[in-house]
């Protein structure tokens, strides 16, 4: 119950640190990322807008400047020269190496017959007095048709300007090349996602759409009449969002459009979105594991805390225990000291008589002397008992005497070797006969020994084995207790040494014994370490100093 709300306690913690500081970051990054997409936004819909105003531009041009061409020709010659079929090839040529973009050139009458032409078809006898834009350029003097295939049977379209000349109408005709103003068209795409078209306003294709199909092909486009404007929209096509600028192009029936995937143009945006969310998940995980640290070590060192206090706690009621029981064991011990001290000088008076021989000699007389014997032995061995009863609640500093740790391990386990014979639990030991003799309290080593032997058996409960290793570690002597229990797992190896932690059933553990070892040990100037598997054993190892190169038997290391 009490590990629980330690637990609960860290979580809250935890929490709480991580809603003071991740919410605040989380907000702070999104404000700044919708600013950010904002702002990438309008850069995105001004350059789709600039560049469709510029390539615009770039067409009008190419239109005009062919416009501005056809009638320069029909304003500088006359229809008799212009009719003439090697006049009119020599000005073909001549305006051909000027520029490419004009397929052919011919001269019309006005019941719309050719005059003269030149290229690479055979229209000589071709009459256009029924072909619409033959009206058209009749009515209006000027004239550029939407694509179309006409007697070629390919896609192109017309430029045509009429003269007036002395009562004579007659009309200058060019075919413009589709592949120059196709390129001239698709030059502007971005990305791999993108597109450029012209469409008339019927939707009909006039340049080939890298995803409508090729010029002639009726495309669905959610977009109106943009007037002289660059409009901007965005829909889905085929699930992808697209965006999309259009103008209408001067003197035409055109509609120029360029289309992009915004999700490819906001890559950059996208890249740097993962980079600031992958920033902030770093950021929001390295708050928590410094949070979850943090918070952890001051719940334990509060835990820790709690628990000194609780020992402390323990160790002022045990002291109080001691004391009363050393104000008893004085009482007990001066009441018994009295008449043991009056019994044995009246077992010394007797022997005196005895030996003065006032009683003479006879049976008698040595029975006499063997009861005095047995008097003087049990009165002594009162007297160490109470003796023992006033030293058992003296708080004595430890002694400093050479000790054989050997020795001492071979005597504190034959005091556990009925307990160990009907656990049947084998004790095996491998002592260093070159162990040398350590400077320590020997009775304090031995409770310290025998605590670890005890628990070994708890730990073993039946049948196993316990083996007991001393050996030189560097300027220490060490003494391995291994036995082959369950073992202790993971979460309570730091806990082992703990007061009042114990893995028994209520009412079996103190929780004190470990506890009392490490007091014990630090007291000598020792250490002890615990190394276990859950399933393998448990092996505590004590280390003690040793002072000099004596060794047992008064022998000197050679």
């Amino acid at each position: 119950m009490i590990s629980t709300s330690y637990s609960r306690l860290k979580w809250y913690l935890v929490l709480i640190t991580l809603g003071l500081s991740v919410v605040p970051l989380f907000a702070l990054g999104y404000v700044i990322h919708n600013e950010f997409r904002k702002t990438y936004e309008e850069k995105l819909t001004d350059n789709l807008r600039l560049m469709v105003s510029n390539r615009r531009n770039a067409i009008s041009m190419f239109l005009n400047e062919r416009v501005v061409q056809l009638q320069m020709l029909a304003d500088i010659h006359s229809f008799a020269e212009m009719s003439n079929q090697a006049y009119l090839n020599k000005v073909f040529d001549a305006i051909h190496d000027t520029s490419s973009s004009f397929f052919d050139i011919g001269v019309i009458g006005q019941n719309g017959s050719h005059e003269a032409y030149c290229g690479p078809f055979d229209l000589m006898e071709v009459n256009y007095r029924d072909e619409p834009w033959f009206h058209q350029v009749m009515l209006k003097g000027l004239y550029i048709s939407d694509v179309f295939m006409g007697f070629r049977n390919f896609p192109h379209f017309i430029i045509a300007v009429k003269r007036q000349e002395g009562g004579r109408t007659w009309i200058l005709r060019a075919t413009i090349d589709s592949e120059v103003f196709t390129s001239l068209v698709r030059n502007v795409r971005t990305g791999q996602m993108g597109d450029a078209y012209i469409i008339n306003n019927k939707n009909v294709l006039q340049t080939p759409s890298r995803f409508g199909g090729r010029a002639l092909t009726k495309v669905d486009l959610p977009i109106g009449d943009p007037g002289e404007n660059v409009e901007i929209q965005s829909w889905r096509r085929d699930g992808v969002p697209v965006i999309a600028g259009f103008t209408r192009l001067p003197n035409t029936s055109w509609r120029l459009v360029i289309m992009e995937n915004p999700e490819e143009e906001l890559s950059p945006l996208l890249r740097t979105r993962s980079l600031i969310y992958a920033l902030f998940g770093s950021c929001a995980l390295m708050i928590f594991v410094g949070a979850y640290l943090t918070v952890s070590s001051v719940v334990s060192r509060l835990k820790a805390s709690d628990r000194e206090r609780a020992a402390m706690d323990a160790a002022v009621m045990q002291s109080s225990k001691m004391a009363s029981l050393g104000k008893l064991a004085a009482g007990v011990a001066h009441e018994v000291n009295n008449p043991l001290s009056i019994i044995r000088e009246s077992a010394g008076w007797i022997r005196d008589i005895i030996n003065d021989g006032e009683l003479g000699d006879g049976p008698a007389v040595d029975e006499l002397q063997e009861a005095i014997s047995d008097i003087d032995r049990h009165v002594e061995r009162a007297r160490t008992v109470t003796h023992r009863m006033l030293g058992f609640a003296r708080r004595m500093e430890p002694l400093q005497e050479d000790v054989d740790l050997n020795m001492l391990a071979n005597q504190t386990a034959s005091f556990l070797e009925n307990e160990t014979r009907h656990r049947n639990i084998l004790v095996e030991t491998d002592l260093d006969p070159e162990l040398p003799l350590i400077t320590t309290d020997a009775n304090q080593l031995q409770q310290v020994i025998l605590n670890l032997l005890e628990n070994a058996i708890d730990a073993i409960d039946q049948d196993g084995q316990i083996t007991v290793v001393t050996r030189v570690d560097g300027d220490t002597v060490a003494l391995d207790i291994a036995d082959s229990g369950a073992g202790i797992s993971r979460e309570n190896m730091n806990k082992v040494f703990d007061p009042f932690f114990t893995t028994k059933p209520t009412g079996e553990g103190t929780g004190l014994g470990l506890s009392i070892v490490y007091s014990t040990l630090s007291k000598l100037g020792g250490t002890i370490r615990v190394n276990s598997d859950p399933g393998q054993g448990t092996t505590f190892t004590i280390r003690l100093p040793f002072t000099g190169p004596q060794f047992p038997g008064g022998k000197e290391e050679q």
